[in-house]
């Protein structure tokens, strides 16, 4: 089904309803809370490389509360075991059968706290239900609830003790961003209210999990321009030509662009998407995505400055191809 102008303008008059909300906690970083609530509606999950006490924590509850789902913590640990994030079946003596625990993985919002700080199994078991939205244990399927978002983060000043996510996995993320810290003015503001602790503070409810699975369907359905994917596809073969480049964009990087384009325009008041919305989503869906040469890793060459490059290089659509 095609969106329509109407629709897109409930779509953004909530979306921009959701933002201010959650922005009460996480004065000052709007930006990043419009590319989380993206990546929610896009269905796909958040990967945050970042400082200690930058909000991470306080990002995952508000969108939670705003969106009236649940959220939980999970504080990643090299003896942590898959068992540990999924559940486990125990046996009931008394109904001689075995009953499943769910594990803090059956939230809407799941915090994965340092996630290169657990072992390649348990990262993998949080990959996997982040994949097929549920868990498989002792060959019953248990679905999560919906909506489903694990906002992953890791540390970027401490590497002793870490295992790093292999490229395959990171792929998983539909985006991966920074919070940074708060501008002067934030500063100010947040130390004001010092008496008050991040963790007592709980926002309003905005919407439904219904709702926010209605934004979701109708993001599917704006529309995107023949002109569009041929930029985007043109977008991604640049990056697997680029020479500090050894592994470029996947076919999967270039639907999850779209994908997260369209729940942007939609968030713009949009029914169809434009080349400035792959622009502006270009550095957080692609940069991860890509594995550099040892030697441009070298000479300082990031990720982000190819993207950065490769948009630059490449030319946008002038017209549209379809109506």
């Amino acid at each position: 089904m095609t969106t329509t102008a109407e629709q897109a303008a409930w779509f953004a008059d909530t979306f921009g309803r959701l933002v201010t909300n959650v922005e009460r906690v996480l004065l000052g970083k709007s930006h990043v809370i419009r590319l989380a609530f993206v990546a929610l509606i896009s269905e796909g999950h958040l990967l945050i490389e970042d400082y200690p006490g930058t909000g991470k924590t306080s990002l995952a509850r508000a969108m939670a509360q705003s969106v009236r789902g649940t959220n939980s913590r999970i504080q990643f640990t090299p003896d942590l075991l898959p068992g540990d994030i999924t559940g486990v079946s125990i046996y009931d003596q008394r109904a001689r059968e075995f009953e499943f625990h769910r594990g803090p993985v059956f939230a809407n919002i799941v915090l994965a706290d340092e996630i290169n700080r657990a072992s390649p199994k348990t990262q993998a078991a949080l990959l996997e239900v982040m994949e097929e939205s549920r868990v498989t244990v002792d060959g019953e399927s248990h679905p999560v609830p919906r909506p489903f978002m694990v906002i992953a983060t890791q540390n970027p000043i401490e590497q002793a003790g870490t295992y790093r996510l292999p490229e395959a996995q990171l792929d998983r993320f539909i985006m991966k961003t920074t919070i940074g810290y708060p501008d002067h003015a934030s500063t100010m503001r947040i130390l004001g209210d010092a008496a008050i602790r991040a963790h007592d503070t709980e926002v309003p409810e905005i919407v439904t999990a219904e709702v926010v699975a209605e934004m979701a369907g109708l993001a599917r359905g704006v529309h995107v321009d023949v002109s569009i994917n041929d930029y985007v596809s043109r977008l991604i073969d640049a990056t697997r030509g680029a020479e500090e480049v050894r592994l470029g964009v996947s076919v999967r990087g270039g639907l999850a662009l779209v994908r997260c384009a369209r729940a942007l325009a939609a968030a713009n008041g949009r029914h169809y998407v434009v080349p400035d919305d792959i622009k502006q989503l270009a550095d957080p869906v692609l940069a991860h995505r890509l594995v550099l040469d040892a030697e441009a890793e070298f000479d300082g060459v990031s990720a982000s400055s190819v993207i950065a490059q490769v948009v630059l290089e490449t030319p946008p659509p002038s017209e549209r191809q379809s109506g």
